[in-house]
C-alpha cells in the first residue's frame, strides 16, 4: 500500500499518520532550507547530512542512513569536497579523475544534487554509465545512501526498463538512453547537470554523447557537465572539453602483489578455476574476484566451482565457499548478491569462507565490492568488432590492453594488500597487450548512431566534433545500409519510414521489419519476433542434460527456421499456465522470456503511438508464416545467403563462405536463407536463419539486388534467372493484356458498327414510316 502522506487528496490525515507512524522528522531540515542553488559549500552540504530528517523527503533519517553516512565520510573523494564544488561553481566543464575506490560514482552525483538543488525548478541530475549492470546497482546503492525508495528521488533508466517517477531528482542511465533521450529533447532541459561517468571506456554512445554536450553547452550556459574516469588521458579529455579544469582524486589503495605464469595456458577457462580453488585452499581469508568473457563461460565457470568447492571442502577441510555471477543481463536483485558477505566458518574456529564474484569487464571500474583481496586475470574480454568491407559486426574475445589488467589489479588493494594472478606471461603482458583500449567508436557499426543523429538535427557527419573522428569507410557503410533500408533519401537526409525507424530502439534492421509488417498484416507476430531478438538466447543446453534439452527444443522447432521457432516459443510461454515450471520443464530460460515480454509491450505502445496498425493474419491461413517471412525479408534482405553446390553458403554480394550454427532448428539446407547474426569463431557461422524465397528478394529490395552491379555467383545466376522468367512473364501478360485489349478495342468497334448500322436502318425506318403515315 502506497504511504498516504505521498497523496495530496489524504492531506487531511496526514496528522494523525505522523503520530503514529513517526516517519516524518519532528522538525524540518534548516541546513537543507539555507542551500542556495549553486552556491553551496562543503561544510553546508555536511551539515544538511548530519541533520535528523532528509531534507529531500521531510522524512527522519533511518539508523542505516547514519551508519552509510559515516562510511561515506571515510572515502577519498569527501576530502575533495570544496575543491569540487568550487570548480562547478565557476566552471561549464569539470574533468575528474578518480581511481578505483575512490567515491567518484556515488558521491559526485550526491554532491551535485545538493548544490545544484534540481528539484526547485523541476530538473535533474543525470550521470550516465557505460552499463546497465552499473547503472542499476549503483542507483540501488545511491538510493540507500540518500536514505530514499529507488525509484523515488534516486531511480535509473536502462534500455526497456525505466525506474523513476515524478519526484527524480538524481537519474543514473546508461549513456545510450540519455542520447535516446536528446533525440525527443535536443538540448536536454529537464537536466541542470550531466555526469559522465567511466569515460575512459569510451563506448560508442559516449563518445557521441561527449560530442552532443559539447553543443548543447554552447547554447546552454546553464548546464554543468562532469567527466569522471578511473584512468584517462586527462591532457586529451581536457583539450577537447575546451581547457577544462582537472580534479584529481587518489584511490583509496593497498599494495598489490602480481604474478604471472611461467608459460602461456592453453585453457585460460579451466586455468582460471584451478587458480580460484588454489587460492581458497591456500591462502589466507580474503575473497577473490574471477575475470571472464561473457555470460556462457561465467555461468559454465560457476557451475564448476561449485562442484570443486564442495569436493575440495570435503577432501581439504576447506571453508564454504559462496560463488556469484555478474554480467549485465541479470536481474538486479540477483546483482545485489556480490555484496553478500563470505560465508561463516562451518564450524567455530574452522576454516573461514571465501566468496568468489565471477564477473565480465564490468568489475574493472564500474563497480566495487568491497572484500575482494585475490583477482584472477586470464587476460581477455569480449570486444565489439566490425569489419565495414564484409558488413560483419561481432562480440569477439580479444587480449585486454596493459591499462585494463591495471584497472583489473587494483581490485585487489581495496581493503588490505592483495594479489593478483595473472594467467599470462610478464612478456606477453609488455609485448602483446596494447596500451589503451581502441575506442569503440573505430570498431563499430555505426547505423543505429547515424540515424540517432540525423533524428538530432546533426547532417554534417563528416565533421562532426568527436574525440576521435570515425574512419570513412565505416560512416559511408552506415550511411548505404540506411539507404537500403529507406531510412535516407538520396541526400541522405531523414525520409518519413527513417523517422519511424529511429523511434524504435533497436538494430535499424528490425525496427525496418517491424514498421514494414503492416504491410504484410503481421505487426504482432514482427513485434514478437523483435522482441526475442532483443534479449539472451532463451534455450537452455546444460551440458547433463544435453539431449533432454534438444528433445524440448526440437518441441517448438518450425520447419521454415529459427525465427518462426522464436515466434513459437514465445505464443507458447504467454499460453502456459505456470510460465516458471513451464520453463523449468522445457530448457527454457524464464528470465529471457519475461524480458522479451517486457520488451514487446514498449516496443507495441511505440508502434501503436507512431500509428502502426497492430495486425494480424488469420493463423489458419497458408499465408500465415511466408508473410511474416515477407517482412523478416523487408528488414534482412541485405542479410541473405545462398547454398552453393559445395554445401557451404555464401552471403549475397559480400562472398563470404559461411556455415548455418549447430544451434539452428533446421534439418535441411535451403537454398536461400535470410539471418540475423554473423558468427565469428575459427569457422564462419550464420545464427538465427530462416528460409526465404529469391522472388522476395527482388520483389522487396529491387535497389539492393540490381543484378547489373551484383558480383558474379552462383545466386546471381539463378537471380537473373527468376529476373528472366519474371520479365518474360511480364512480357506474355503485356502481350496478353495488349492482345485483349485489341480484340476489346475490335469488340468495341464492332459493336459501334453495328448500332450505328441499327441505328441507321431504324431512322430509315422512322422516315419510311413518317412518309406512309403522311401519304
Amino acid at each position: 500500500m502506497s504511504d498516504i502522506r505521498d497523496n495530496p487528496y489524504l492531506a487531511h490525515m496526514h496528522g494523525g499518520a505522523e503520530a503514529a507512524g513517526g516517519a516524518r522528522g519532528s522538525e524540518p531540515n534548516k541546513a537543507f532550507a539555507a542551500l542556495v542553488p549553486g552556491k553551496t559549500t562543503a561544510a553546508q552540504q555536511e551539515a544538511t547530512e548530519d541533520s535528523d530528517c532528509s531534507g529531500l523527503t521531510g522524512r527522519a533519517f533511518s539508523q542505516k542512513y547514519k551508519s552509510i553516512l559515516a562510511k561515506r565520510r571515510e572515502l577519498p573523494v569527501n576530502k575533495q569536497r570544496q575543491k569540487f564544488l568550487d570548480l562547478v561553481h565557476s566552471n561549464q566543464f569539470v574533468v575528474l579523475v578518480g581511481e578505483t575506490g575512490s567515491g567518484k560514482t556515488t558521491q559526485i552525483p550526491q554532491y551535485m544534487v545538493l548544490d545544484m538543488l534540481p528539484h526547485v525548478e523541476g530538473k535533474m541530475i543525470a550521470c550516465t554509465q557505460p552499463r546497465r549492470v552499473a547503472a542499476t546497482s549503483v542507483a540501488q546503492r545511491v538510493a540507500d545512501e540518500m536514505d530514499v525508495k529507488l525509484g523515488q528521488e534516486v531511480g535509473y533508466s536502462i534500455r526497456f526498463e525505466d525506474c523513476t517517477s515524478a519526484r527524480t531528482v538524481l537519474k543514473y542511465c546508461t549513456d545510450g538512453m540519455l542520447l535516446r533521450e536528446a533525440m525527443s529533447d535536443n538540448m536536454l532541459s529537464r537536466y541542470s547537470a550531466v555526469i559522465l561517468d567511466e569515460a575512459h571506456e569510451r563506448t560508442l554512445n559516449t563518445d557521441v554523447l561527449m560530442s552532443l554536450m559539447k553543443n548543447i553547452a554552447a547554447q546552454r550556459l546553464d548546464i554543468k557537465i562532469v567527466v569522471m574516469s578511473a584512468t584517462l588521458d586527462s591532457e586529451k579529455f581536457q583539450k577537447y572539453f575546451n581547457d577544462a579544469p582537472l580534479l584529481t582524486v587518489p584511490g583509496r589503495t593497498y599494495p598489490v602483489e602480481i604474478y604471472y605464469t611461467p608459460e602461456p595456458e592453453a585453457d585460460y577457462l579451466e586455468a582460471a578455476i584451478k587458480t580460484a580453488l588454489q587460492i581458497h585452499a591456500s591462502e589466507p581469508e580474503g575473497d577473490i574476484l574471477l575475470f571472464l568473457t561473457g555470460e556462457e563461460e561465467i555461468e559454465e565457470a560457476c557451475r564448476l566451482l561449485r562442484a570443486r568447492g564442495d569436493d575440495l571442502i570435503r577432501r581439504a577441510n576447506c571453508g564454504p565457499l559462496l560463488v556469484v555471477p555478474l554480467y549485465s543481463t541479470l536481474p538486479p536483485a540477483m546483482q545485489q548478491k556480490i555484496f553478500s558477505k563470505a560465508p561463516e566458518p562451518r564450524t567455530k574456529g574452522g576454516a573461514p569462507g571465501r566468496k568468489i564474484v565471477v564477473s565480465t569487464n564490468v568489475a574493472e571500474t564500474s563497480l566495487t565490492i568491497d572484500g575482494i583481496v585475490y583477482v584472477v586475470d586470464p587476460g581477455f574480454a569480449k570486444q565489439k568488432v566490425y569489419n565495414p568491407r564484409v558488413r560483419v559486426e561481432s562480440l569477439l574475445v580479444s587480449p585486454i590492453s596493459r591499462a585494463a589488467a591495471q584497472q583489473r589489479a587494483g581490485r585487489a588493494g581495496r581493503t588490505r594488500p592483495g594479489k593478483c594472478f595473472r594467467l599470462y606471461t610478464e612478456k606477453s603482458f609488455n609485448s602483446d597487450l596494447i596500451e589503451q583500449t581502441y575506442p569503440e567508436i573505430l570498431r563499430s557499426n555505426l547505423g543505429s548512431i547515424v540515424l540517432q543523429l540525423k533524428k538530432l538535427g546533426i547532417n554534417d557527419l563528416v565533421h562532426l566534433d568527436l574525440m576521435d573522428p570515425c574512419a570513412p569507410e565505416v560512416l559511408m557503410r552506415a550511411l548505404e545500409l540506411l539507404h537500403y533500408l529507406g531510412a535516407l533519401d538520396d541526400d541522405a537526409n531523414l525520409t518519413p519510414l527513417g523517422l519511424a525507424i529511429s523511434e524504435f530502439p533497436i538494430d535499424p534492421q528490425l525496427a525496418k521489419m517491424v514498421v514494414s509488417a503492416a504491410d504484410y498484416g503481421c505487426t504482432n507476430e514482427a513485434l514478437s519476433i523483435a522482441a526475442m531478438l532483443s534479449v539472451p538466447n532463451v534455450f537452455l543446453r546444460p551440458r547433463e542434460a544435453q539431449r533432454a534439452a534438444d528433445m524440448a527444443k526440437a518441441e517448438f522447432a518450425h520447419m521454415d527456421g529459427d525465427h518462426m521457432t522464436l515466434l513459437n516459443v514465445y505464443h507458447a510461454f504467454k499460453s502456459c499456465a505456470d510460465p516458471t515450471q513451464w520453463c523449468w520443464d522445457n530448457f527454457l530460460q524464464y528470465r529471457s522470456l519475461k524480458s522479451a515480454d517486457s520488451i514487446r509491450e514498449q516496443l507495441r505502445r511505440i508502434a501503436a503511438n507512431n500509428e502502426i496498425p497492430l495486425v494480424s493474419n488469420d493463423f489458419n491461413s497458408p499465408d500465415y508464416y511466408p508473410q511474416i517471412r515477407k517482412a523478416l525479408t523487408a528488414g534482412f534482405f541485405m542479410q541473405v545467403a545462398h547454398l552453393e553446390r559445395n554445401g557451404q553458403y555464401l552471403t549475397v554480394k559480400d562472398n563470404q563462405l559461411v556455415l548455418l550454427h549447430p544451434s539452428s532448428v533446421l534439418e535441411r539446407k535451403p537454398e536461400w536463407v535470410a539471418y540475423n547474426e554473423f558468427a565469428l569463431t575459427k569457422r564462419h557461422y550464420i545464427r538465427t536463419v530462416t528460409e526465404v524465397k529469391p522472388e522476395w528478394l527482388l520483389d522487396i529490395a529491387p535497389h539492393y539486388y540490381d543484378l547489373e552491379s551484383f558480383p558474379p555467383c552462383e545466386g546471381k545466376r539463378i537471380l537473373e534467372k527468376i529476373a528472366l522468367r519474371n520479365t518474360i512473364f511480364r512480357e506474355e501478360q503485356d502481350m496478353k493484356k495488349r492482345r485483349k485489349d485489341k480484340k476489346d478495342r475490335k469488340d468495341r468497334e464492332g459493336k459501334d458498327k453495328k448500332d450505328k448500322k441499327d441505328k441507321d436502318k431504324k431512322v430509315k425506318k422512322d422516315k419510311e414510316k413518317r412518309h406512309r403515315s403522311k401519304d
